[in-house]
């Protein structure tokens, strides 16, 4: 699938990025199925408005965004379900967790509402990869940021998807489990020749991307 922003500019930060520059506000850009994008910016400057917008959850913005050369604004509920079911996963940076549920009941949420694209047993598997097969039965209220970002990685990770959106999915990991993450969302990324767009603060050597672009 191809993502197509067309002089995108969200509107209550429209001023503020006119007056800088930036590689994707205010362009024409297209993103196509396999790219690994890295999207970064310093804190305020917009890269959670991005990945909403991409992800459809905003409509305050001027431009356009095409799926396919559809324009997203068209796209009714019950497509837009169909869209996130397989085309797009996503990691936000909050992580929308379930604090009640238990971390393990969280990933499979994503599993089972939708034709499972793995077993079960993959979701022990991805655990034990990323450390935290241990507190798969806790409430993923209780377990650390860091846990809870490694859950919500396997929860994206589980499903069927063209495009990844991760949105500083890094942020409270240490080096060595970065890299675990990291091999294994490319791994994902390859067994579904899909890509992804990712968001942070600085500059990184976790993937070899294809566009490194400035908001």
């Amino acid at each position: 699938m191809q993502i197509e922003l067309k002089n995108l500019l969200p509107i209550p930060l429209k001023e503020q990025f006119l007056q800088r520059h930036s590689d994707v506000w205010g362009k024409d850009l297209k993103l196509s199925t396999g790219d690994y994008i890295k999207c970064k910016a310093p804190s305020g400057s917009g890269k959670s408005t991005l990945v909403h917008i991409l992800y459809k959850l905003r409509k305050d913005y001027e431009g356009d965004v095409f799926w396919d050369h559809e324009n997203v604004k068209n796209i009714d509920a019950q497509k837009l379900a169909g869209f996130r079911q397989q085309t797009f996963s996503i990691v936000f940076q909050d992580l929308r967790l379930f604090p009640h549920l238990s971390a393990f009941e969280n990933i499979q949420l994503n599993r089972v509402l939708q034709k499972p694209f793995y077993e079960e047993s993959n979701i022990y598997e991805m655990a034990d990869r990323l450390g935290v097969r241990s507190i798969l039965s806790q409430a993923a209220g209780i377990c650390s940021y860091g846990e809870q970002q490694r859950i919500a990685i396997i929860r994206a990770l589980i499903q069927p998807f063209s495009w990844l959106i991760m949105d500083e999915p890094f942020s409270h990991l240490d080096q060595q489990n970065i890299s675990k993450a990291s091999s294994l969302i490319r791994e994902e990324c390859i067994k579904r020749s899909a890509g992804f767009i990712l968001t942070d603060l600085e500059d990184d050597q976790h993937f070899n991307y294809s566009k490194k672009l400035d908001l």
